[in-house]
């Protein structure tokens, strides 16, 4: 009698791979960790704003409810985008890359038009500069006037 094997042990199942890639079902694949990428992009702009987490809830609160959602690995905890910052980010479009386990949202931004919690537009503000052996940082975007 054959052992039963585990689909990890085994691999996609046949057609599954070819079907995940090139087919027209919504076939979302999160890591062992039970999460999936996602970066957010202003869709009116083309700014890429954030890169966040999502699990399976989070994608299913977000396509339920078209205000993105996320996974937050600090606090264990599923968050709406907006709640505590109000920086709020509405779907326009989803999509998925290749083998459907990153995601690329395109979102309306509300609130103040940030995205970052350090009260920028988008949490990629500064660039990495190298001299030599060193590397540094600095700073391409300052900080949003708050109201």
């Amino acid at each position: 009698m054959k052992s039963a094997r585990s689909k990890a042990e085994l691999g996609p199942a046949p057609g599954e791979t070819r079907d995940r890639e090139e087919g027209l079902a919504f076939m979302p694949k999160f890591g062992a960790d039970g999460l999936a990428t996602c970066v957010a992009i202003d869709a009116s702009r083309g700014d890429v704003l954030m890169v966040a987490h999502m699990n399976e809830a989070a994608l299913r609160a977000t396509l339920a409810t078209g205000v993105l959602h996320y996974w937050s690995r600090s606090r264990g905890a599923l968050w709406r985008k907006g709640d505590t910052s109000g920086q709020t980010q509405t779907l326009v479009e989803l999509r998925v890359d290749c083998d459907q386990d990153a995601f690329l949202a395109l979102v309306e931004v509300g609130g103040d038009g940030g995205a970052c919690h350090t009260g920028r537009r988008s949490c990629f503000y500064r660039r990495v500069e190298t001299d030599g052996d060193a590397a540094r940082l600095a700073f391409i975007e300052p900080p949003m006037a708050r109201g």
